[in-house]
Parts: C-alpha cells; structure tokens; sequence
C-alpha cells in the first residue's frame, strides 16, 4: 500500500487538525492554541530559497551524470516516432472504479462510472462551455475494503471510435487503438497524536476518543483521505519524441509501444488544485462518497508546468519528506495564486527575490566582519553569547516538535555560525594537561584581552545587568502564565516551549545592550554597518508586506519593534558622527598621513648642535 508523503498532525491537546474531524468547540480552543499557518509572503520566500539550493546542489551532483540511450540495442539511432492518435482522431473515453489496481471487470455495470462517445482529439471548442471539457459527477457507493483503510483505483480507457478496452472482446479490441491508465483515488495522510496535558493537574481537553485511538495505533495513524474533484487532461501533443531522450519528468509519462515505436496520447491526471484541506478522512462511517471527473484537453506546455511542479524530488534516498513543502506550505501557495491580484503576485515574487538576496549578502558581511575583527572594543560579547543561547534553543525546540528536515538542518547550521563567533570574541582553547576524567581535554573558555582591557567590558556587564532586571521578571511570568493555561507533553516540553515564546516575544530586548555601549562610548565606528543595512532593508521589506498581506498580529508587531531598535542605531550614527582621527583595531585612522609644515623657527638638530632659543637679532650678534 504505497502511502505519500503527506501528514496531517493534530494539535498541541491532542485534537486532528481536518475541519472534517474536529467538532466546532475543539476547534476554537485548537485555534487558541496552535501557532498561525504560514502566509503567502513567508511561503514564497521559504520555496525560492528551497528552489536555489535544491538547483544548485543537484546540478553539482547531476554533472557528468549519463544521458539515456537513445539507440536500438543493434547500435542504430531510433527514428522519431509519432502519436498513435492523429488530431481530430474520433475517441470513447470508458472511467471504471476498482478496488484492484488492475482491471478486468469489463462486464460489471457497478464497476462503470463513465462513458463518453465520439470524442475529437485535439478539439477545444465543444463541451457544456465550449472549451473542450466535459463533466461527470455521481455519488458512488464506498466498498467495505475502502471504509477500512483500503485502496481504491480509477481506471481511465481511451479506446478510438468503434473499438472497445475488453481484450476478451477479440472482434473490437486492438492494443494500438486502446489506451490505458490507472490511479489510485484516496490519498493516504499521516496523523500525529501529541499527548498532552496540563503538568500541574493532569488534566487535559483531548477527545477522549482520540486518546483511546492513540493508545491503539500508537502516535502515528496512517488514514485514507478522499478529494470530490479530479480532471483527466489529455495533451494536446503531436511532438516527434525520440524513445529514450524524452526529457525528464516528462519521461515517465509518454508511453511508447514496444513493437511500433510509437507512442500513446498523454493522459495526466491533474489534482494540483485540490488543496489539503478539502481533503475528507474515510471510515466505516461513510457509505457513499462525491466525484467530479473532469476531461479537458491541455496544452504542452502548461502540461509540462504542472509536472515540472509535481515532480518528486531527486533527494528520495535521504528520504520520503526531504525537500517536500508540507501540506499547509503548498496550500498557501496555491490559494495565493488563485486569490491574490496578479500584479500584486508578481510584486511579492520580485520583491521575495530580492530579499532573499539580500538575506545572503547580510549573512556574507556578517561572517567577513567577525573574521577579520581584531578588536573587540565598542562590541557586546555577551549579546554573542546570548545568541547562542537563542540559536540552541530554537533547535532544541523544533528537534522536540519534529519540525521538517531542512528547516532543522538550517537552524542547525545557524548555531554552528554562532559557536564560531564565540571563538572569535572570545580565547578557547584545549587544556590538554587537565583533562575530563582523564582521557577528553578540558575546554577552557576566557575574555580576550582587547575586551578586558577596554571600557566596553565595563558597559557590557552594566547594560546586561539593567536589562536582567526586565528579563527575568517577564520570564517568571510567562513561565507560570504557560504552566497554568497550556498543556504540555512532559516538563522538557514545557521548558523548550516556554523558552522559545519568551524569546519570540521579548527576543528583541537583547539587542538594546549593543545600544547601551554605543551611548557610553560615544561611537557607532565599531558595528558592521554594512550587515545592519542589509537586514534593515530587509526588515522594511517585511514592514510593507506586513501590512499588504493578511498575517498574524504578532508577526506584524514584530517587525514594528525591530524598525524601532534600527531607527535608535540610525539616531546614534547621526549622533556620534566618524572620527576620521580615531584609531581602529588595525591602528589605523582615516586621516592621510601629512607632512610637517615647513618653519621659520630653528631646526631641530643642525650639524649635531641642538640649538634651544630662538635667533637672535642682528644687533646681538654684532655685541657676541
């Protein structure tokens, strides 16, 4: 039983997200509790980002890689070959639903779902609409197999006018004048089941039903879904493909004939639009199911778009999920497409463009400035420390809620960056003479010296202090704030939890010591300005998204307050104006050096006489 890749999780108390699931007051309290989905803007950034990396490191993989074999097995070059279906080819089209993946029940009228005569290949003008496109819909009655988790399959036969699919049916039945493909109809999704609890009563406000079934089947379900809709596009397509070098992931589709060479019309079944959640859960409940079929011609190159776009990934070794959008990604992608003015699209896609950009050229200055920092003057090492606190955090916390792969490993290479900014504030070293438990060297961790022996470790220690005072008193309350009204798996949970909201929320109070030390030093000539700009630009960049796309409150609010901490770094710059006399960690200044003026006073040193008064009149010189 082949099961995608798709997952549908339930929330924090233990509730299945589908709408088709959940009764209207779990929802509510569901919603409370579950963080917003991803919106369009984040998603578009998110999928280009994806898309460079996917690219670029599978084009380093796929060099050299051997292109299929477009010759006989005698050595002879293959002929281009043609479509088996000439246009305006007259068709019948025959739709039959199965439980078995494959077809024989030709003679069972239950099994028959659709049958259409004299279809014209290659027409876009008849139909209902006039666009070539007809429409079936029907009620069907749900097998028991199928209200038991079983498969169920649509069995599509384009036969040309006058012959018939049965291959019993010797008189009307010729192979290359029938046509056959099949699909499963229910799509397989995963369900989670997050036991969770309020840790100081034991309550909780699961459905009891849903824990009884956990207990059961464990924490993953593996459920049969159902869509209403499906549509069977046939390309309109008379391309002369060669066997063997069809281009991918167009090959899987183009079927050749074995003994003729020739290959059949395309049939793809086109399910890109139905969205995740319409997607409804089979039971033992349900005994009759809605289906739409659509047949529509399509165009070739709008074919090859959408298998372009559904087209597995090339990283299925490492894995089913790998480099896949989860369900609520994909659904905000395509209701932006479908919802969002096309002007306004193709301004949120050149702007996400651009701010990816941007993301990569503030991540390049940051790593060069503190590469090539020599001193630490004017720079706060504890917020560095701090970061890496946050960045350890945030992993620890999406480990704990299994959160997708590529957001883990970015995260975690995130705190990689950030532990080597620590060698650089500060000395490590390996004490090899004192080692752990005799055999692991001991890490010795200190201030370097351009830190100790400056100011700004003075100030450093003084802002933290000031800001512990607001840090500590908040945390204390959200800590309790989250230990009363939310519930949690264990108590490992709840600290990860705990720390990862408190640091969304009052994240950005770490930023305010770098402001402190700017004040007391009088200077900004220390910060990497160029890294600053390009965040900030970025954060702009947000602000007018913010405001054009519907997102959550939070998120908005967020990048208001980090406006006002960049708009505190620009008044400080305006304030504390370059000293272009000031010496820099490389003992260098932006002053050209000049030489001395020329006087009219002595010398300093003439023929190793050092002369100490100024010249004496010539009056003088006439008395000595």
């Amino acid at each position: 039983m082949a099961v995608p890749g798709a997952e549908t999780e339930t929330s924090v108390n233990g509730t299945v997200g589908s709408e088709a699931a959940v009764p209207p007051e779990q929802q509510n309290q569901q919603q409370q509790q579950q963080p917003p989905p991803p919106n369009a803007w984040q998603v578009i950034k998110g999928v280009l980002f994806r898309i460079l990396i996917i690219w670029a490191i599978s084009s380093w993989f796929r060099r050299g890689s051997t292109p299929q074999d477009p010759a006989t097995p005698t050595g002879a070059p293959r002929p281009p070959s043609r479509n088996l279906f000439p246009r305006d080819t007259l068709m019948d089209l025959h739709i039959y639903l199965s439980e078995k993946e494959s077809f024989t029940e030709f003679n069972s009228t239950s099994a028959v779902f659709w049958e259409q005569r004299d279809l014209v290949y290659g027409d876009w003008s008849s139909g209902a609409n006039r666009d070539g496109c007809y429409e079936q819909y029907s009620d069907i009655q749900v097998p028991e197999g199928v209200q038991n988790n079983g498969s169920f399959y649509i069995h599509v036969f384009l036969t040309k006018s006058g012959f018939h699919p049965d291959p019993s049916q010797k008189a009307l039945y010729r192979r290359l004048a029938t046509l056959h493909t099949s699909r499963m109809l229910n799509k397989y999704k995963r369900r989670r089941f997050l036991k969770t609890k309020n840790l100081l009563t034991g309550e909780t406000e699961a459905d009891p039903e849903m824990i009884k079934r956990a207990e059961d089947f464990g924490p993953i379900e593996i459920i049969s879904h159902w869509h209403t809709n499906l549509t069977i596009n046939i390309v309109d397509d008379h391309t002369p493909w060669v066997q063997g070098s069809v281009p991918p992931p167009l090959d899987q589709y183009v079927k050749f004939d074995a003994v003729s060479g020739d290959y059949y019309p395309i049939l793809y079944f086109n399910d890109y639009w139905n969205l995740q959640k319409d997607y409804i859960p089979i039971n033992t409940s349900v005994s009759t199911l809605p289906l739409r079929v659509t047949f529509c011609p399509l165009s070739l190159w709008r074919w090859q778009l959408y298998a372009a776009q559904n087209s597995r990934s090339p990283w299925n070794f490492l894995g089913e999920e790998l480099y896949e959008q989860s369900d609520e990604e994909q659904d905000s992608v395509k209701v932006a497409l479908l919802e969002t003015n096309p002007y306004l699209l193709a301004l949120t896609i050149t702007v996400s463009i651009v701010h990816s950009i941007f993301e990569f050229l503030a991540f390049k200055n940051d790593i060069q400035f503190w590469n090539s920092r020599q001193s630490l003057e004017g720079l706060s090492v504890r917020s560095v420390i701090f970061g890496v606190f946050q960045s350890l955090v945030v992993l620890l916390y999406i480990l704990d809620n299994e959160t997708n792969f590529v957001v883990q490993v970015s995260v975690g290479i995130g705190l990689l960056i950030d532990f080597w900014k620590i060698t650089k504030v500060m000395d490590v070293k390996l004490d090899r003479q004192n080692k752990v438990a005799g055999i692991f060297p001991r890490v010795t961790v200190k201030d370097k010296s351009t830190y100790v022996a400056s100011s700004t470790k003075v100030y450093d220690d003084m802002a933290f202090k000031y800001l512990s005072w607001i840090l500590f008193p908040l945390l204390g309350c959200y800590a309790v704030y989250s230990l009363l009204y939310m519930e949690h798996k264990s108590w490992y949970s709840w600290v990860l939890g705990m720390l990862y909201g408190f640091l969304l929320t009052f994240g950005f109070i770490t930023m305010t010591p770098q402001l402190f030390i700017n004040y007391k030093m009088k200077s900004v000539a220390h910060l990497p300005w160029r890294m600053l700009t390009y965040k900030a630009l970025n954060t702009f960049i947000d602000d007018l998204f913010a405001f054009v796309i519907k997102m959550p409150m939070m998120y908005r609010i967020g990048c208001l307050r980090d406006d006002v901490v960049f708009f505190i770094y620009l008044y400080q710059r305006w304030i504390y104006r370059v000293d272009p006399t000031r010496l820099n960690e490389f003992g260098t200044s932006g002053e050209a050096p000049t030489d001395l003026p020329a006087q009219d006073g002595p010398a300093s040193l003439t023929n190793g006489q050092e002369v100490s008064g100024p010249p004496k009149p010539e009056e003088d010189k006439k008395k000595d």
